[in-house]
């Protein structure tokens, strides 16, 4: 992945692993990398913590090195590199770009039923509650200009699964920034499991209401 995002042709494009004390040798591939490239960065994480934590660590570091567009995006290629070229320019008219399996032009490939249900069913709950036009809230395929991450207050982020997803967007939204959706489609890995579980399934069940709460509770 990162010698694919580094042969595409965008200017100053660096490249940030985060390595959550992986046990696969994750972190010390990408140590290789980083020695070999001075755009590829690694960020070495004692523990896991779910996946907002992990990608709050690299938020915060992405702006530390000064990037103007931040994207976030899997390593295992279920999100296509040859995609981020469309993401950053769709930013000239919007502030966060979400690659989008739910607008039209956008799909899955290699997903059992269940696996579409919970997705779908998940980003639909979602906007019907939150009262979004956004189809794929779920997703972690996004591209945000700076400003959008130094301002949705990152340090009152607590959720730690996919909910994560839900609540970086909807925090955008929220604060006025144009959010739009650029289609994609989302190939499951052939080696290795899903993060799914009921956990996060949970997590993200009863986080989008207290969402919404909040934001009710902020007109009054």
């Amino acid at each position: 992945m990162v010698a694919a995002l580094r042969r595409l042709e965008l200017d100053d494009l660096h490249v940030l692993v985060i390595d959550d004390n992986s046990p696969d040798g994750t972190g010390e591939i990408a140590d290789r990398l980083a020695a070999e490239d001075d755009h590829v960065h690694v960020l070495h994480r004692e523990r896991k913590e779910g996946l907002g934590p992990a990608y709050l660590a690299g938020f915060r570091r992405a702006l530390e090195l000064g990037a103007d567009l931040v994207f976030e995006m899997d390593c295992d290629f279920s999100h296509d590199p040859a995609d981020v070229p469309r993401l950053a320019a769709a930013t000239a008219n919007a502030d966060l770009v979400l690659g989008s399996r739910y607008v039209q032009g956008g799909g899955t490939r290699n997903w059992g039923f269940v696996r579409r249900f919970i997705s779908r069913g998940g980003s639909l709950y979602a906007q019907v509650l939150l009262q979004s036009g956004v189809r794929d809230l779920t997703g972690g395929f996004k591209c945000y200009r700076r400003k959008v991450l130094e301002t949705i207050a990152l340090g009152g982020i607590s959720a730690l699964g996919y909910a994560f997803q839900i609540e970086t967007t909807y925090r955008a939204l929220r604060a006025g920034f144009r959010v739009i959706e650029v289609p994609i489609t989302f190939s499951d890995r052939e080696v290795g499991g899903s993060k799914m579980s009921r956990g996060i399934v949970l997590e993200a069940i009863w986080r989008v209401p207290v969402l919404r709460g909040r934001a009710l509770l902020r007109r009054l």
